[in-house]
């Protein structure tokens, strides 16, 4: 948000930061559970799965309050992303319905893919509105980018995610602990931007 003073301030920067890190244990040690376990951890794994997916909404809902100030249709493209996120993450859990017979990675693929699009225009505006350092919101359009690909690239059955997520997974990590440690507060906008 645009503060008095020309600084930028993230909407509850450190709830979102730490929403991105919590995120990654909830799911990373749901799906653990849920293909790993007996009766009992497949259910503990599935609710972690779910309390992911809400952590996701949230930051999708929570973020979209600044990133709408610069631009709305960007605004509003990453809520639907983070949005479609959280459904496709949670989509796993159809899984334990007898009748269906569903990939536990299809939603996960589609999950990542729109989110690596969906998080591209996102830093551009990070970039564009100085939201947050050049180096960081460049590193998010080139590690999403890269996401984007790799995970493109599972739906056609090339294994390459593994290896092309490892830039975009960092970018959240290091994103999430500068929103926490500096309070998503960034420099001082240019004067073309104040309007």
């Amino acid at each position: 948000m645009k503060t008095n003073n020309n600084t930028i301030d993230i909407y509850k920067a450190r709830t979102i930061g730490s929403l991105f890190l919590l995120a990654f244990l909830a799911y990373g040690l749901g799906r653990h559970f849920f293909e790993n376990g007996n009766y009992t951890e497949k259910y503990l794994g599935g609710l972690l799965i779910i309390i992911n997916s809400i952590m996701v909404f949230f930051i999708g809902i929570l973020f979209k309050k600044t990133l709408q100030q610069y631009n709305p249709v960007v605004g509003n493209f990453y809520l639907f992303t983070r949005v479609f996120e959280s459904l496709a993450l949670a989509s796993i859990l159809l899984s334990l319905i007898p009748s269906a017979s569903i990939s536990n990675d299809h939603g996960y693929f589609l999950a990542m893919l729109v989110l690596g699009l969906g998080s591209i225009p996102m830093c551009l505006t990070l970039l564009k509105h100085t939201i947050s350092p050049a180096w960081l919101a460049l590193w998010g359009v080139i590690g999403y980018a890269i996401f984007s690909f790799g995970f493109l690239m599972e739906l056609f059955g090339r294994v390459w995610s593994m290896y092309l997520l490892i830039p975009g997974g960092l970018w959240e990590i290091t994103f999430a602990i500068w929103l926490i440690r500096n309070g998503g507060t960034g420099r001082k906008t240019r004067t073309t931007n104040n309007k």
